[in-house]
């Protein structure tokens, strides 16, 4: 089933997401829900928190040199925490809670991360290029963090400004043909 995102500015986005301490089909079934929902939308990530639901969990599925997303490469992570982390890059972001929008943003090159699975097994991974900075990407959102955040002051106002500008064109359109 596919899920409703949520959009910048929603103060839900800023909660701190608590951590999953129940590994059931319930948990099975909302993780099936937020890879229809980030397929569903183009993404390559996704938090709980961006469907309404404060819990440490995030998905990722990069896509391959043909652009496809296979599931059986679907990574979920439960309570990740980056416990190794080195070196510095810079990466143009985009986010689905933050629409049409996409600014470098400075990440770790490479992390290392403990993690639980669907089924509550403890995991460790290492992770660099862009595996990495979407993992730390999502993990932002259980922290309440918004890749918005990490701008400049200036950019920062600018983004304001074209996010404004960029609701007001949705808002009319959306008027318009109702």
């Amino acid at each position: 089933m596919v899920l409703n995102i949520v959009e910048y500015p929603d103060k839900r986005l800023r909660q701190k997401s608590k951590e999953v301490s129940s590994f059931d089909e319930d948990l099975h079934l909302f993780l099936d829900d937020m890879y229809d929902t980030m397929i569903d939308q183009s993404g390559i990530g996704l938090a709980a928190i961006q469907v309404d639901n404060p819990i440490r969990a995030l998905i990722i599925n990069l896509p391959d040199e043909e652009g496809n997303q296979d599931k059986e490469q679907l990574l979920e992570m439960i309570n990740p925490v980056i416990v190794e982390k080195e070196g510095e890059v810079f990466y143009q972001e985009g986010c689905l809670s933050v629409p049409t929008f996409y600014e470098d943003v400075k990440r770790f090159e490479k992390i290392k991360v403990n993690y639980q699975d669907r089924h509550g097994n403890t995991k460790t991974m290492e992770a660099d290029e862009l595996l990495a900075i979407a993992i730390q990407h999502e993990m932002d959102h259980l922290e309440g963090i918004l890749f918005i955040d990490k701008l400049s002051y200036a950019r920062r106002k600018k983004f304001e400004k074209e996010y404004k500008k960029f609701q007001r064109e949705r808002k009319n359109k959306l008027s318009k043909s109702a």
